[in-house]
């Protein structure tokens, strides 16, 4: 029997119907998001990987209403996205396999229900984002987007009588996450016509937006990178020393998670200047390791 269908039976996850609409989450995780998949399946226990695998699949389908077509487009979808959830959730049930198999995690983990309830109200902010004037203005973004976002999955591997405690360190996780992406996928974000690096930042090392568009390397771009890299870094050690706030089968996962972004600033910090060209990724053979070592960790 494969680990797949090992995870569904120890989920309890037995209809066919349904166990078919898990599978068809599988799927996408491993084709949108193959290495988060590999340390899921490697990591988590069998019963939480279904469950760690609909809510991501349900994280990255609301990423692609949020940022597929005109801000008209955009802004349309996602409001028949979050309707069709909400309704969804008063019902108890889903029109498509990916709304039934996120209804039936909520029923095994009922402390995301209001995690998903809140991302639907603040998920809007992602709508509106065209870049930021002001470190502020970053942070309140991480508030109401990120941070909840991440929050579909990171309740999983929560303790279930968490206070605030474990919530407050997976903002920090994603402070220093979302810092790093906005670093790393400069180019991207150039061409797309958006930055997410404050321009209160772009100015305090004289590199102007302009001069990124036109494909000029200011004097001062590798002293940006440096600052967003390592402000990244700090942030995802101050969460990854906070990793036991996790619930015991969730801390493998937390602390690979961690990890593996800290390699990736390493690698971003190396590229400096050439993320112009593209992001930077984490070395292969650091990467195995570190799912290694958090194996072992696991089974122990």
């Amino acid at each position: 029997m494969s680990a797949w269908k090992r995870g569904l039976d120890a989920a309890g996850i037995l209809e066919p119907e349904l166990r078919r609409a898990y599978s068809a989450q599988r799927k996408a995780v491993r084709r949108f998001r193959r290495s988060s998949y590999l340390a899921a399946r490697i990591l988590l226990p069998p019963a939480l990987l279904p469950h760690a695998v609909a809510a991501t699949a349900f994280m990255h389908h609301g990423d692609d209403v949020l940022d597929t077509g005109t801000a008209t487009q955009r802004a349309a979808a996602w409001t028949v996205w979050q309707r069709r959830v909400r309704t969804a959730l008063e019902s108890g049930q889903g029109d498509d396999p990916l709304i039934g198999a996120m209804l039936h995690t909520i029923g095994a983990c009922p402390r995301l229900r209001p995690v998903v309830e809140d991302y639907l109200t603040t998920a809007t902010a992602e709508l509106e984002f065209e870049g930021f004037a002001t470190e502020g203005d970053y942070q309140a973004y991480v508030d109401a987007y990120s941070h909840p976002a991440f929050m579909l999955v990171a309740t999983l591997l929560g303790p279930e009588d968490d206070d605030g405690p474990f919530r407050a360190a997976c903002r920090t996780l994603i402070d220093g996450s979302q810092r790093l992406d906005f670093v790393n996928d400069l180019a991207e974000d150039l061409r797309e016509g958006r930055l997410g690096i404050p321009q209160e930042t772009l100015r305090r090392f004289s590199v102007s937006v302009e001069e990124l568009w036109e494909g000029r390397r200011p004097a001062g771009l590798v002293e940006l990178v440096a600052h967003g890299v390592r402000a990244a870094g700090a942030a995802l050690r101050a969460a990854g020393a906070q990793s036991d706030l996790a619930a015991p089968e969730g801390r493998p996962l937390m602390r690979a998670l961690v990890d593996i972004e800290l390699r990736t600033a390493d690698a971003a910090l190396e590229r400096g200047a050439g993320l112009l060209r593209g992001p930077a990724s984490p070395p292969p053979a650091g990467t195995v390791r570190t799912l290694l070592r958090e194996r072992r960790a696991a089974r122990g």
